[in-house]
């Protein structure tokens, strides 16, 4: 795990070579709650190691900080880096997701979690909200599929946020809200259409990072929201 702020530390992942990286942007003592970030990116030929300095991933750096300072340290907030670009048919972020959700229990016991991710990493997030512990989901300009979240994932009993730009031309707003309009029917869910806003997040992404603040405080710490 990590050994002070800012610090990565890089563990194997079960599958073998590849590794996934947890980084720290807040970790208190003894934190009431964690939250998850996760980062998209998609695969590109012989290049598949991800990278702390690529777009992708520095792009949820502004998420995770305002979420640490939402949470006033009584959260614990980690980004994860997956172990590699993309998604795998073999190893996927969701793999990774649990990895990281034992290493934290590992280090801090069972608490309460709150998966944000974005692109594909909101669908690893919905993918991996069945998890034991995870309270929330925050799917940011999520990249999924019309059928996901397949079976047997199961998010009733969790919150879940889906936060949409109008604009996104990378992952179609309309499948978005079609794995939404699914998951309503059991589960308590919310999603937010941020006019004019794109897929990266970079328009209006002060909104994206308000919502998910106030979504993982709200979902952990029972703050009404």
């Amino acid at each position: 795990m990590p050994a002070g702020p800012g610090d990565a530390s890089t563990r194997a992942a079960d599958h073998g070579v590849t590794r996934a990286r947890l980084i720290e942007t807040r970790a208190p003592q003894h934190p009431e709650g964690v939250v998850l970030v996760l980062h998209g990116g998609a695969s590109r030929p012989g290049r598949s190691e991800v990278s702390p300095a690529q777009l992708s991933v520095l792009r949820m750096v502004p998420v995770a900080r305002r979420i640490a300072g939402a949470g006033r340290g009584r959260l614990a907030v980690l980004r994860l880096l997956n172990s590699a670009r993309g998604w795998d048919t073999t190893h996927t972020p969701v793999d990774d997701v649990a990895w990281a959700l034992r290493e934290v229990r590992a280090r801090w016991g069972t608490l309460p979690a709150c998966l944000v991710g974005h692109s594909l990493g909101g669908r690893a997030a919905l993918l991996a909200g069945g998890e034991v512990g995870v309270r929330g989901v925050v799917a940011l300009n999520p990249w999924v599929y019309p059928d996901d979240p397949r079976r047997p994932v199961d998010l009733t009993g969790r919150r879940v946020l889906f936060v949409h730009g109008t604009e996104d031309r990378v992952a179609p707003l309309e499948r978005s809200r079609a794995v939404a309009e699914r998951l309503a029917r059991r589960t308590d869910l919310e999603y937010v259409e941020v006019p004019g806003a794109r897929h990266a997040m970079l328009r209006h992404g002060a909104v994206f990072e308000r919502a998910a603040a106030r979504f993982a405080v709200a979902a952990l710490l029972n703050v009404a929201d």
